[in-house]
């Protein structure tokens, strides 16, 4: 709910108008123009009179909040969150950020390896996963703390910073001594306690959206991170479950627009895992930031056909760095 007070309103009701919301069991949250003063409120309002508030001579109208999220979206924030990650911006006007490296990180030549020629390509952040969440439990599930080593070793030498996956609550303060940013994956998304522990980290979060999770529930899972005080929040489109089985999921590519309408959090795109081909990478890639995205986060694997995880959607070096030649020009066109 939103209270919009007259531009002639004392200062002295609007504040008796926020403590009386304060003791009604509502956080408020002031947004002041040239012309307007907004009280925007935060908790359950079902039960309020709004006829009541509209009693008062100084209230000019009260606009009932449809959407359930509302530090995620553009009502109390209209202007895009930018968020700096070692120098690097994500979010708004600024140029794309790309993030890329391994699904997982299987040995420290491999890491540097593709550490090293990512960077050469251009990208600003290097992905890689030390705790890998798998469908099936016989499958490789990560190197643990040694990949974060090795992760923060990649780092030393390159100067990248480290995105890396966060699995449950157990693991959560381990990952968050190494990485910069801290990845909560599709399966994730719906995990409350991890999301309120990822709430109160100090580390930017990047938020994949469900294999069958609507908008809105991708933006509540935001919400529930930002309502424990962290809004240094990324999102990431990676695909969504649909009756398709010729590829492995099927990339929402409207979610991008449809999210930069309702929220002022980054969206970023995950080709690889959206489709899991490496052959249609370049393209989704390609189609994403032409449509606006603020980046990607894409695998590469100098020997994917030896991979450990996901070697079908890895892209090898050179066909990244065609990738970014390609990622380059269209950034020049939109410019």
């Amino acid at each position: 709910m939103v209270i919009v007070m007259k531009p002639s309103a004392p200062k002295e009701e609007i504040r008796k108008i926020h403590d009386k919301m304060i003791e009604l069991g509502c956080q408020v949250h002031p947004s002041e123009g040239d012309n307007y003063y907004l009280l925007g409120l935060v908790g359950d309002t079902s039960k309020f009179n709004q006829s009541q508030i509209l009693a008062n001579p100084h209230v000019d109208r009260v606009i009932r909040v449809t959407h359930p999220f509302k530090l995620a979206g553009r009502l109390f924030h209209p202007e895009d969150t930018v968020i700096d990650i070692g120098g690097h911006k994500i979010g708004g006007n600024n140029k794309p950020c790309i993030m890329a490296g391994p699904c997982s990180v299987e040995s420290e030549e491999q890491l540097l390896t593709i550490a090293r020629a990512v960077k050469s390509s251009g990208a600003q952040l290097l992905r890689g996963g030390a705790y890998k969440p798998r469908t099936s439990p016989y499958s490789f599930q990560g190197l643990g703390e040694e990949g974060l080593k090795l992760l923060l070793k990649a780092k030393e030498e390159t100067g990248m910073p480290i995105v890396t996956e966060v699995m449950d609550t157990e693991t959560f303060g381990t990952v968050e001594k190494y990485a910069d940013v801290l990845q909560i994956g599709a399966r994730n998304m719906q995990n409350f306690p991890l999301l309120k522990r990822a709430g109160r980290s100090n580390k930017v979060i990047l938020l994949k959206r469900g294999l069958s999770a609507t908008i809105e529930e991708f933006l509540m899972s935001a919400e529930y991170i930002m309502s424990e005080g962290n809004s240094k929040v990324i999102l990431c489109e990676r695909g969504i479950r649909t009756f398709e089985t010729y590829t492995r999921n099927t990339l929402d590519i409207s979610a991008i627009p449809v999210i930069q309408e309702l929220s002022h959090l980054p969206i970023i795109v995950d080709p690889s895992h959206a489709t899991g081909k490496w052959s249609t990478v370049e393209p989704l890639s390609k189609a994403s930031i032409a449509i606006g995205a603020h980046g990607l986060i894409i695998e590469v694997h100098h020997e994917p056909e030896c991979a450990l995880s996901d070697g079908a959607q890895s892209l090898k070096p050179a066909k990244f760095e065609k990738l970014m030649n390609s990622i380059n020009k269209i950034i020049s066109i939109n410019a």
